[in-house]
């Protein structure tokens, strides 16, 4: 079973002191961000900084700038030279992101979906080749539609990003950041929440951020005792239908076991 990264920590790409930083921090992939972490009289200096330590051999993703800015052109002729990188887009809709997928084909893509444009084109934008995964940008989202992320007011929308991600075949799509960096129990809260809605993953601005998410998404002890005895159970049926605690398990319960089994497997290791 292929491994998901679930944490995704985000580093300022004219901060290149900070790389190896955040490729230590337990961040399971981390994203070298050329868009709002970098003034626009810095652009040059990110870019230049980050087409040299992928130069280097690293593997990251890479935040661009959005396809309607004045940066964008010359994100993408850096990102062509470095075919192993993942190419984050931001403000992503479904013209933004084909122009992306026409420039880099051979690249995998992360679409941000973070603008009403992006969201009411949901199903086409995940059907455009080379893309792997949708992530959420909660925060610009809420500025452009005045929701609050608060007391779950934006569920709705996150169940249609893990929707049409799944029906799309998708790797489980990332969920956005949470402001808070400081306290630890809020952040493993709101990861745990992105878990339960079927995100596979959540996005971080702060190395602090990195153990708490984590933690939110590696499954406890129980659920791992669960699936060991539920595998355990069905190979002792033959493949036929069996009980487990007093429950029925087929074959989507055994999907589910050797999911938890692989999650707590990979949970300390790093996916790039």
């Amino acid at each position: 079973m292929k491994r998901i990264a679930r944490s995704i920590l985000f580093v300022p790409g004219n901060r290149p002191d900070r790389f190896e930083k955040a490729m230590s921090s337990g961040a399971h992939l981390i994203a070298i961000d050329l868009e709002d972490a970098v003034s626009p009289r810095d652009k040059s200096q990110a870019r230049a900084a980050t087409a040299a330590w992928l130069a280097q051999g690293h593997v990251a993703a890479v935040r661009i700038n959005a396809a309607d800015t004045e940066w964008f052109n010359d994100d993408i002729k850096m990102m062509a030279e470095a075919p192993a990188a993942i190419v984050m887009l931001p403000k992503a809709d479904l013209a933004s992101l084909m122009e992306t997928q026409e420039a880099l084909s051979d690249h995998s893509l992360i679409a941000l979906i973070e603008t009403v444009k992006g969201y009411k084109e949901l199903e086409r934008v995940a059907e455009v080749p080379g893309l792997t995964r949708i992530a959420f940008g909660s925060i610009d989202f809420g500025t452009e539609t005045g929701i609050t992320d608060d007391a779950n007011a934006m569920t709705s929308v996150r169940t249609q990003i893990i929707i049409e991600s799944c029906f799309a075949n998708l790797e489980p799509p990332i969920d956005g950041v949470s402001v808070a960096f400081q306290d630890a129990d809020q952040i493993e809260q709101d990861a745990f929440r992105s878990r339960q809605l079927g995100f596979g993953g959540k996005l971080c601005i702060h190395p602090k951020q990195v153990s708490a998410v984590n933690k939110s998404f590696q499954p406890d002890s129980a659920q791992v005792d669960w699936a060991k005895r539920v595998v355990a159970a069905m190979e002792s049926s033959d493949g036929g239908a069996t009980t487990v605690d007093g429950k029925m398990v087929d074959k989507p319960v055994v999907i589910q076991a050797h999911r938890i089994l692989a999650d707590f497997e990979h949970s300390h290791e790093r996916t790039l």
